[in-house]
Formats: C-alpha cells, structure tokens, sequence
C-alpha cells in the first residue's frame, strides 16, 4: 500500500469536501480505512511543497510518489471530488 500526499489550504471549500470524502471512505472500512495520507498545507508549510513545483496550481492535489493522482478544478461539487480522493485512495490500496 502507497501513501498518499494531499496538498491543501485552510478555508479551501474543496479541500473541505475532499476531507468529507477521505471521511466517508475511511468509514466504509476495508482498504479505505487503512490507505496512509499525509497533509501538507500550503500556506503554513510552504517548504514541504517544494518537490511538488510546478506540478499543481489548484488544492487540494493529491499525490503518490510524486506523481499527481487528482488536482481539484473550479466549480467542482461533492460528488466529483468524492470520485477522483476515491480514484486516488483505490491507486494507493494497489500500490
């Protein structure tokens, strides 16, 4: 199993909704419950984004080993958000 990286911002509405989606997939249980994920946020840890320049202008963006699994986009609701942290967990519980 990999771990995931979220890069993230306070007050972010996104990023909001991409911790109630880790929320509802943690709940389900099973590989979900157990996929490691480790935050950064951008204003109060600027530093440990640096290997990540140039790679996302949008948060949250979720990572594995460097590579960008989902970067959220303007106007994007729950629902696609939910999808993509869904896509990204299900990568890390194959890795």
């Amino acid at each position: 199993m990999k771990t995931l990286t979220m890069i993230e911002m306070q007050g972010c509405p996104y990023c909001a909704n991409a911790h109630r989606a880790i929320d509802a997939l943690r709940a389900e249980g099973g590989v979900y419950a157990d996929v490691p994920l480790t935050f950064i946020d951008e204003n109060n840890e600027p530093e440990r984004t640096q290997p990540y320049a140039g790679q996302y202008y949008y948060v949250p963006s979720i990572f594995m080993d460097g590579t960008k699994l989902y970067e959220a986009q303007p106007g994007q609701g729950y629902e696609a958000i939910y999808a993509e942290v869904k896509h990204a967990f299900d990568a890390a519980g194959r890795g």
